[in-house]
Parts: structure tokens; sequence; C-alpha cells
């Protein structure tokens, strides 16, 4: 269900038991959707099929000999001056 900004905010409890009962609830601004107010239980569910930027990275191709190579030889003077 969409609820316009004014109305999430003034029924705000009925906003969450919704969220609870009937799935997430849309929150719109000037007719935009703007916010979506979920259930802890739905917001886990997200959390858990996410995966951390770790894994994501870890999960990659393996470098091949050629790659391997190619890094290792590449020019390791600094492309340009750094002011810190």
């Amino acid at each position: 269900m969409d609820w316009p900004l004014q109305d999430a905010k003034n029924q705000f409890s009925k906003v969450v038991q919704k969220a609870r009962s009937e799935g997430p609830q849309i929150v719109t601004l000037r007719g935009e959707r703007a916010a979506v107010v979920l259930s802890a239980e739905d917001y886990d569910v997200l959390l858990a099929g996410k995966p951390s930027l770790a894994d994501d990275l870890l999960s990659g191709p393996a470098w091949d000999d050629e790659l391997a190579e190619a890094v290792s030889k590449r020019d390791k003077t600094p492309s340009r001056d750094v002011l810190f």
C-alpha cells in the first residue's frame, strides 16, 4: 500500500502494523516513492541475501598465470604527484 508522507507520519503505528501483517509499505513524497517501511523479519531476509564486500571480492574469477605476470610486471612509478 502507498502512504503519502503526511498520512504515514500521522498514522505511523498503523503503517508499522500493516508492514508486519501485509508486507512492505511504500511512503510517497509528492507522488513519488520516497521510502519503504519493512517488518524486521523482511529486513532480516533482505540482509541475509546480500554478500559482504569481502565475499563479493573473493568470489571473483581466479587469476591465471598470464594476468598474475602482467600485474607483477606493471610500471610501479607514480603516474602523478599527489599533494597531501
